[in-house]
C-alpha cells in the first residue's frame, strides 16, 4: 500500500509541476510573441546587410574616373569641408579603382557617411550613419527605434524568449517512447486540432537549438545585460578596454563625442572660437592629414577584410588605428601604425584576444550571419521563419481552445514539488538573464498580493484564492 501512494504521489506531482511550467511557459508566450515575430522579421533582413548595401552603393561603386587621383589626405581634407564643423573619424579603404571614396566624419553626437569622387573632390552623398537603411533595420531590431529603453524592452523579450523554449522543451518531452509522430514529425491525419499541436511541438523540437543561440548570442548588445556583462568581468578581472561590439545607442553616441576629440579636431575646434571655421585644419596639414598618404597604401598592403578604416589617434603624436571592421568577426584585426615611418607599433589579431572574446565574437558573427557565408544567412532565416512558425501556431492554439471571458492561462493546481533538477535551471537562468530574474519577482509577487485579490481578474487570470 505505500509503495502504491507513493506511486500516485510521485505522479500527482509530476502533474503539478507540469502544470506548473505549462502554466509560466504561457504567460512568457503572451509577453513574447509579438516581440518574438518582430525580431525574427527584422533580424531576418539584417542578416543580408553585405548584399543590401552592395545594391544600395552600387551608383558610387562603378565611376567613370581618370587616372589622375587626388590623395588620401585631401580626399580627407574635402569630406570633412562638406559637412561643416566636422571631425575626421575613419577613411575607408575603397574596395575598387572606380568606387567612390567612404569617409565617415563627425559632429556632435551625429555621425556621417561622405562619398566622394576622387578625382573631382565633389562629395556624392552625404548621409547621416543613422540614416542609413540597414542602420534602421539595426536599430528596429535591437531598440524598437526607442533607445536604451527600447533596448530593454528587447532584451526582455529574448530573455523571456529563452524561458519560453526551455520550458517548452520540458514540456514536449515525450511521455512514450513507441510513436515519434508529432514529436518529430506532424500527424497529417488526425484533424486540424492535432495538426496545430504537432505544428507546433515539431517546430519547436527542429528549432529550438538554433533559437536559443539566435536569442543568447544577441544579448551582447542589450543595454541592461551588456552593462551586467562588464561588470562582471571587472570583477574576474577579464576586463577590456573596448568591447568590439556596442551596448545600446547611449554608448555609440559617447564612443563618437569622444572621437570628436581626436588628434585632427583640436584646431578645428579652436578655429570655430576664433571664428575661422575650416581654415584652420590646414595649419595642422603635416603633422595630420597628410600622414593618411602614407597609411594609406601600407594599410592596403596588410590585406585585412573589408572593409578596413584608418583612423587618426586621440592624441597627437600617437599612432593611428588601422583596422578591419568585417562582421565575420573572426576576421578583424586591430594594427597600430606609426604615422611617419609607418612602421607597425602593435597588432592584435583575433586570436590574441581572450576566450571570452572570442567565444562571444564567434556568436555574434554567426548572430548576424557572417560567420559562414551564404549558408549561415540560410541556417538563420529559417530558424527566424521557424520561430515565426512556433508564434503563431501558438496563437492558433490559444485561440482554439480558449473559454470566453478568460485568458487561458493552465489552471493551477495544488502546490508542485520542484525537483532539483529543475530548481537548478531555474537559478542558472536567472543568474545569466538578470532582467528575465527581476520581472519573474515582480510578476510573481503581484500575482500572490495583488492579482488574487481581485476577483474579476483573479478570475480572468484563473488565478487561485490567495
Amino acid at each position: 500500500m505505500d509503495s502504491k501512494a507513493n506511486l500516485l504521489s510521485s505522479g500527482e506531482q509530476s502533474r503539478r509541476l507540469y502544470r506548473a511550467v505549462w502554466r509560466w511557459h504561457f504567460y512568457a508566450g503572451v509577453f513574447c510573441i509579438p516581440l518574438v515575430i518582430w525580431l525574427a522579421c527584422t533580424g531576418s533582413i539584417y542578416v543580408f546587410k553585405p548584399q543590401i548595401e552592395r545594391w544600395l552603393d552600387r551608383p558610387y561603386d562603378h565611376l567613370a574616373l581618370s587616372a589622375s587621383r587626388a590623395t588620401p589626405a585631401q580626399i580627407a581634407r574635402a569630406a570633412v569641408s562638406a559637412v561643416p564643423r566636422s571631425t575626421l573619424h575613419s577613411y575607408e579603404l575603397p574596395t575598387s579603382e572606380h568606387g567612390a571614396v567612404r569617409v565617415i566624419v563627425g559632429v556632435g553626437k551625429d555621425e556621417y557617411r561622405v562619398y566622394m569622387n576622387p578625382v573631382t573632390l565633389k562629395p556624392l552623398k552625404v548621409i547621416n550613419e543613422e540614416d542609413r537603411p540597414m542602420q534602421i533595420i539595426f536599430r528596429l531590431h535591437g531598440e524598437l527605434m526607442a533607445g536604451d529603453w527600447g533596448s530593454h524592452l528587447v532584451e526582455l523579450a529574448a530573455s523571456w524568449g529563452i524561458v519560453l523554449l526551455v520550458s517548452g522543451l520540458y514540456l514536449w518531452w515525450p511521455r512514450q517512447s513507441r510513436k515519434l509522430a508529432g514529436v518529430l514529425w506532424i500527424s497529417l491525419h488526425q484533424g486540424r486540432r492535432i495538426f496545430w499541436r504537432d505544428l507546433h511541438a515539431v517546430t519547436g523540437v527542429w528549432v529550438s537549438a538554433f533559437a536559443l543561440f539566435l536569442l543568447l548570442t544577441g544579448l551582447p548588445w542589450a543595454k541592461g545585460w551588456g552593462t551586467y556583462f562588464k561588470k562582471v568581468r571587472q570583477i574576474t578581472g577579464t576586463a577590456v578596454a573596448r568591447q568590439d561590439w556596442s551596448t545600446g545607442t547611449s554608448s555609440e553616441v559617447a564612443q563618437r563625442e569622444a572621437m570628436n576629440r581626436n588628434s585632427l579636431a583640436a584646431p578645428a575646434e579652436h578655429a570655430g572660437h576664433l571664428g575661422m571655421d575650416h581654415m584652420m585644419p590646414g595649419v595642422a596639414d603635416a603633422a595630420g592629414y597628410d600622414a593618411l598618404n602614407r597609411l594609406v597604401p601600407a594599410a592596403q598592403n596588410l590585406h585585412l577584410a573589408y572593409p578596413v578604416l584608418v583612423m587618426p589617434p586621440m592624441t597627437a603624436g600617437g599612432p593611428w588605428t588601422v583596422k578591419s571592421d568585417a562582421q565575420n568577426r573572426p576576421l578583424r584585426t586591430v594594427v597600430m601604425m606609426d604615422p611617419a615611418s609607418t612602421r607597425i607599433v602593435q597588432q592584435e589579431d583575433f586570436s590574441h584576444r581572450r576566450l571570452i572574446d572570442r567565444v562571444l565574437g564567434v556568436g555574434i558573427a554567426a548572430h548576424e550571419g557572417q560567420l559562414f557565408g551564404i549558408a549561415n544567412q540560410i541556417l538563420s532565416v529559417t530558424t527566424a521563419m521557424g520561430l515565426v512558425t512556433l508564434c503563431i501556431s501558438a496563437v492558433v492554439l490559444w485561440w482554439r481552445r480558449r473559454s470566453t471571458g478568460v485568458l487561458g492561462a493552465p489552471v493551477p493546481m495544488a502546490k508542485p514539488r520542484w525537483p532539483l533538477a529543475v530548481v537548478g535551471t531555474i537559478v542558472a537562468l536567472a543568474l545569466y538573464l538578470p532582467a528575465m530574474a527581476a520581472s519573474l519577482v515582480v510578476v510573481v509577487l503581484l500575482e500572490r498580493f495583488v492579482f488574487s485579490r481581485i476577483h474579476p481578474v483573479r478570475r480572468w487570470l484563473g488565478l487561485a484564492e490567495a
